[in-house]
């Protein structure tokens, strides 16, 4: 166990035992600490079922948790995702004044989570995908979709799709220059040539 592990730990127990608490996400540059962390702990409280609000254009589109507890607080710490603890009044009088129409700023209420597809090839190396890195990285599940999930219809499956920073014109990406004739650039160029042909089609630009 590390360091940062056990002080989490001595910290949590030392939390005030509250059965509810208003908490706020910040997601400025100066009031957060790990923005990524952020997103996965918003997505995992809204999993849960709690009454989540992003509050759009304020603090650099931070996020509300009104009916936060301790149990998200230690999920907090542990992610080590920065938060403050409000009062009901203050939090709500901010989210009504946020939805005025003289500020271009609103709170959206947050009532499910995006099934999320990522259309990235197998095979790559991780760092190969900033998506994949970042979606891992923030703890926000995801499935892997390729050209032969999409032929069968599997995108109607999803609300939210990322596309993998492909090179869509058949060339085989951006290494293709370079790396050609490599052994494992030449083995994925006849994956993707092997794929199309199983799917129907003579060129790999054509699908």
């Amino acid at each position: 166990m590390t360091l940062k592990s056990v002080v989490i730990l001595v910290f949590i127990q030392f939390l005030p035992n509250f059965s509810t608490a208003q908490i706020l996400i910040p997601m400025d540059e100066d009031g957060q600490s790990d923005h990524l962390k952020s997103y996965g702990l918003v997505y995992e409280a809204i999993t849960l079922g709690y009454d989540c609000h992003w509050l759009l254009n304020y603090r650099g589109g931070s996020f509300v948790i009104l009916n936060g507890d301790q149990e998200i607080i230690k999920k907090a710490l542990i992610k080590g995702v920065s938060y403050e603890v409000a009062s009901a009044n203050a939090l709500v009088a901010l989210i009504s004044d946020l939805q005025s129409p003289a500020n271009n700023t609103n709170s959206l209420p947050l009532e499910k989570v995006p099934e999320i597809a990522v259309y990235s090839p197998s095979g790559k190396q991780p760092w190969d995908d900033a998506v994949t890195l970042v979606l891992t990285y923030a703890e926000i599940p995801f499935t892997t979709i390729y050209d032969q999930e999409i032929i069968n219809g599997d995108l109607q499956l999803f609300d939210w799709l990322h596309l993998h920073h492909e090179d869509f014109t058949g060339q085989y990406g951006k290494f293709y220059n370079t790396y050609r004739d490599a052994a494992w650039y030449i083995n994925q160029k006849s994956s993707y040539e092997s794929a199309a042909r199983l799917m129907g089609y003579n060129k790999v630009s054509k699908q």
